[in-house]
């Protein structure tokens, strides 16, 4: 039996400098493991592509067919510019068996690739494998999560104990395993998925721009009867919002807002996501009144319910569903 054959792809969006460190740790993770890198550039036009280009000849990466550099020819968003990298496969036309994504400020530790690949490969009934993920101080990030429901949606928003404990199994996030297990669905920062599977439920949805689309490819892969497992001991070094800006988010963008629509119209049709809509709204006035009462911060983005509100309803006031937000424009132009 042949050995198995990796497909690694890094995107990147104006962070070309992090980007290269990221594939120094790439291949150097992939030493021993047959397979390729692919960077793409997802239309960054500032000279990222040209710079990494340089780099990969310059370090002869690109003698041995191990990295190339392609573009994306638009900007499309997370998953879009990943399915680049996954409908370009290997350079001699060959297909892969497992397709891994590494952000472009992630960098993994030098078993980290091959422990993912050994437990896809004695682990059948696991479609995709994720890695624990740790920023640049050491401190573990959340990584691991339930599907998102209408009992999660009034869970988050009300904030409230007694409703939490009451929903304790629908909370989305899962507290970070201390040891492999299955989990819903895993943040894409180092996720590793079966080619075989990505073939039978189709890539990830370009629909969405940012956010969710991770959680709609593991949702669709589970239903097709194929777990997402955390696997622990794979380490992988994440800064974190490099591109996004995340960490720094005065108001939630509206893309945020598109995607979550679309996830649960989606997945669960217009009544169910307008149920959890009317649900999150509930919970989270009932939350900003109790912080009134009690002269408490309520530790929610300025604005949000009420852009919540008008963003669901104008939406729902309009057929057929928008592929994309009217307010494209101001989306950063992003590899995530």
């Amino acid at each position: 039996m042949s050995d198995p054959v990796l497909l690694t792809i890094i995107l990147n969006y104006k962070t070309a400098d992090m980007t290269l460190r990221s594939v120094e740790a790439a291949r150097k993770a992939m030493e021993g493991i047959a397979g390729e890198i692919i960077v793409v550039d997802n239309d960054s036009q500032d000279g990222s592509f040209e710079a990494i280009s340089k780099r990969v000849q310059e370090q002869n990466w690109d003698q041995d067919s191990r990295v190339r550099t392609i573009q994306s020819g638009h900007n499309g968003g997370f998953g879009a510019g990943n399915n680049v990298g996954i409908r370009a496969g290997l350079s001699d036309g060959t297909r892969p068996d497992y397709v891994y994504i590494l952000n472009s400020d992630a960098f993994p530790a030098t078993d980290a690739v091959r422990i993912l690949m050994e437990h896809l490969e004695t682990t059948p009934e696991a479609g995709f494998a994720g890695s624990y993920i740790f920023g640049d101080d050491d401190e573990p990030h959340l990584t691991s999560f339930r599907f998102p429901s209408v009992a999660s949606e009034f869970e988050s928003s009300i904030n409230f104990g007694p409703v939490t404990r009451l929903f304790k199994n629908r909370i989305v996030p899962i507290p970070i395993p201390t040891e492999t297990r299955p989990v819903d669905w895993l943040a894409g920062a180092s996720l590793m998925m079966r080619q075989d599977v990505l073939d039978e439920i189709g890539l990830f949805d370009e629909t969405f721009f940012l956010y969710f689309e991770e959680t709609d490819l593991c949702l669709r892969a589970a239903r097709a009867g194929y777990r997402t497992d955390y696997v622990r001991t794979s380490a992988v070094m994440h800064i974190g919002s490099v591109t996004t800006g995340m960490k720094s988010w005065n108001r939630v963008p509206t893309y945020w807002f598109d995607s979550r629509l679309h996830y649960f119209v989606k997945n669960h049709g217009a009544i169910y996501a307008a149920c959890a809509t009317c649900v999150h709204l509930t919970g989270g006035f009932l939350h900003w009144l109790r912080c009134l009462i009690t002269r408490r911060q309520s530790g929610v983005p300025p604005h949000f319910l009420r852009t919540l509100a008008w963003h669901d309803l104008s939406a729902f006031m309009r057929a057929p569903w928008r592929k994309r937000s009217s307010d494209q424009q101001t989306r950063p132009v992003i590899g995530e």
